[in-house]
């Protein structure tokens, strides 16, 4: 089967690194998402992830305990690159050349975040890792995933979570919640539907990027979005009528 997105963005949180455990890094969890990386470059299709750090420092619960806000942000964008180094490990393992480039320069253990490079990276087969945010405090890992997706012509954002999808409400705590296989942006904002942050949503619709949330721990969801198959939900201009 063909491929329908030949350039995909996937937006991975810290905590679901964290696996079971709750904190720090599973290496359960690297080892299948490195190989469902894989699965997805065998397709044709190019590449790159934003990954979040929560599982090793969040931000915003710092600044919320006292900690000054661009403090806490700009720590939180340094656990992302831990993340991000223990995710390029596994997936070169799997056999994929990998690079990670950081928003925030350390040349060490990254590469400067420099769009045409990144791009370059993905049209040779390269997964790009992109770390540290948008290197600026005040944004979140959802924003700096659409801002990445827009410069580098993605076609798609694909959203990993640990629901199926988007539900007119907590379906944990409402059994007669009800699963919204389509939304528009404007839906989504005004519901106040909690997929991305405001400014990452505002973004795709303006860009027209659609963006797909799944359930990250169905192994292969991924491979199946990539191939056209109706996984989750999906946000896109289209403007279905209020539901739920």
């Amino acid at each position: 089967m063909e491929p329908v997105y030949k350039r995909i963005l996937l937006k991975v949180s810290g905590e679901a690194l964290a696996g079971e455990q709750g904190y720090g890094i599973d290496p359960e969890v690297l080892v299948r998402l490195a190989e469902e990386v894989k699965d997805v470059t065998a397709l044709g299709t190019q590449v790159a992830i934003v990954i979040g750090g929560g599982n090793i420092f969040r931000g915003i619960a710092a600044s919320v305990g006292g900690m000054e806000r661009a403090t806490a942000d700009y720590m939180g964008m340094l656990a992302t690159v831990i993340n991000a180094l223990a995710l390029q490990d596994a997936i070169e393992k799997t056999g994929i050349p990998t690079r990670v480039l950081s928003a925030i320069e350390m040349r060490a253990v990254a590469e400067p975040y420099i769009r045409r490079r990144a791009m370059r990276h993905l049209e040779k087969s390269r997964v790009v890792i992109f770390a540290a945010g948008t290197g600026n405090p005040f944004f979140t890992t959802d924003t700096a995933a659409a801002l990445r997706a827009v410069e580098i012509g993605a076609e798609v954002i694909l959203k990993a979570t640990k629901v199926d999808g988007v539900y007119s409400a907590d379906p944990k705590k409402d059994k007669g919640a009800q699963r919204l296989p389509r939304l528009s942006y404007i839906e989504v904002l005004n519901r106040g539907l909690q997929i991305m942050d405001a400014t990452a949503i505002s973004l795709c619709m303006d860009n027209k990027l659609p963006i797909v949330i799944f359930d990250f721990t169905r192994r292969g969801n991924i491979k199946r979005i990539v191939l056209g198959e109706a996984v989750g939900s999906v946000v896109t201009g289209d403007n279905p009528p209020l539901r739920g």
